[in-house]
């Protein structure tokens, strides 16, 4: 045997090789080193912010030649240059802390503890204290990262790192993940956008209007702007405002997007079954077809973490009467209430899982009575 070789136990602090960096150690605002990024991840950015600036040309043609130079109106032209550039400046605003903001990295189970400062403990504390959260339940411990799971928190194979509340991977906003820092200035990114786009197209569809009416009374390259602003707004009202709308009904019933599109995500929080040819608790490949179909029924009606749409909101946009809080959630949607490790749960939701439960073991019997 050689003499480097590695003890399977080992005591002293140190003689076995880290194989990761602590978490501790990232004290920065930066997200941690994962996957590394390659040029073309930032693409779909570049993209993004090229679509935000695109109009801003024809929209200083049509306020300069519709509203200033052929209605004569300088209050509405400053009004729209106002109302436009301010929704502009938000949506950039929420952009860049999405992009810069990490969201929402796993805390390390050490510092949790009272005696993670490194200081010697004794074996009876050692052997009396218990961790603040229990990380050998099913789906609490990340095989991948090999560290700790909260609630609610995902395994990102884009990013190569565990996300709190994760709840979708965008490559729209650098390739990075929509998680529990960084969900508030989504939700105001999808805002600024949608209602940029309303605004754009409503004030240019008026002056198509106008100029239909009144064809000698403006210059004939300013209804083509106008037609082109007007149906690129129409468009993005229709995106944007839908991908806002499907955001707020995630908001009210407190759900990630993750969850609300995998029905098999129910199984980790089963009660144990008894003993048979599923585990405890159940994986996805071990279902037959009806019991497949139960947990999507289950799905569709039960809802973990809702409880009642007041404290949902509040969860993602907390209440508060600060005034630096609300000018925060104004600029670039602020953040979230809570350190995004635990959540209250539904009060109905055991009863809906044991439910489940009793519905998967009821399929498996039957299916094995008729193999008999």
């Amino acid at each position: 045997m050689s003499n480097n070789a590695v003890p399977l136990l080992a005591f002293e602090p140190g003689s076995v090789p880290a194989t990761r960096k602590p978490a501790d150690d990232y004290e920065s605002d930066d997200e941690q080193p994962g996957n590394p990024r390659k040029w073309y991840h930032y693409v779909p950015l570049c993209i993004a912010v090229l679509l935000l600036l695109a109009p801003h040309p024809s929209i200083l043609h049509v306020l300069l030649h519709y509203h200033y130079l052929t209605l004569h109106s300088a209050f509405f032209f400053c009004v729209h240059l106002l109302v436009i550039y301010a929704l502009s400046f938000l949506a950039f605003s929420s952009l860049i802390v999405c992009v810069a903001r990490d969201p929402g990295r796993v805390p390390d189970p050490k510092a949790e503890t009272p005696h993670g400062d490194g200081g010697d403990v004794s074996l009876e504390d050692a052997l009396l204290s218990a961790p603040p959260e229990d990380y050998t339940l099913p789906g609490r411990w990340c095989r991948i990262c090999w560290g700790p799971k909260p609630e609610r928190t995902h395994h990102c194979s884009q990013c190569g790192r565990c996300v709190l509340k994760m709840d979708h991977h965008c490559p729209w906003m650098g390739a990075k993940c929509i998680g529990y820092r960084t969900y508030p200035s989504f939700l105001h990114f999808l805002a600024s956008v949608a209602l940029l786009a309303i605004y754009t197209a409503t004030i240019c569809i008026r002056g198509l209007i106008f100029a239909f009416r009144n064809p000698l009374a403006m210059s004939e390259i300013t209804p083509v702007h106008m037609l082109m602003l007007s149906f690129t707004g129409c468009a993005f009202s229709v995106i944007m405002g839908s991908f806002l709308g499907y955001h707020v009904y995630l908001v009210l019933t407190n759900q990630t997007t993750l969850e609300h599109v995998s029905p098999f995500q129910l199984l980790r929080y089963l009660p144990p079954l008894p003993p048979c040819r599923l585990s405890s608790p159940p994986f996805e490949h071990q279902l037959v077809f009806a019991q497949r179909r139960a947990v999507r029924a289950a799905h569709s009606r039960t809802r973990l973490y809702d409880v009642g749409w007041r404290r949902n909101v509040a969860q993602v946009f907390r209440p508060t009467r600060r005034w630096r809080v609300w000018l925060a959630r104004l600029l670039w949607g602020g953040s979230c209430a809570g350190a995004g490790t635990q959540f209250p749960r539904n009060p109905r939701a055991d009863d809906m899982l044991a439910e489940l439960a009793a519905e998967l073991v009821r399929i498996e019997n039957a299916n094995e009575a008729v193999g008999r």
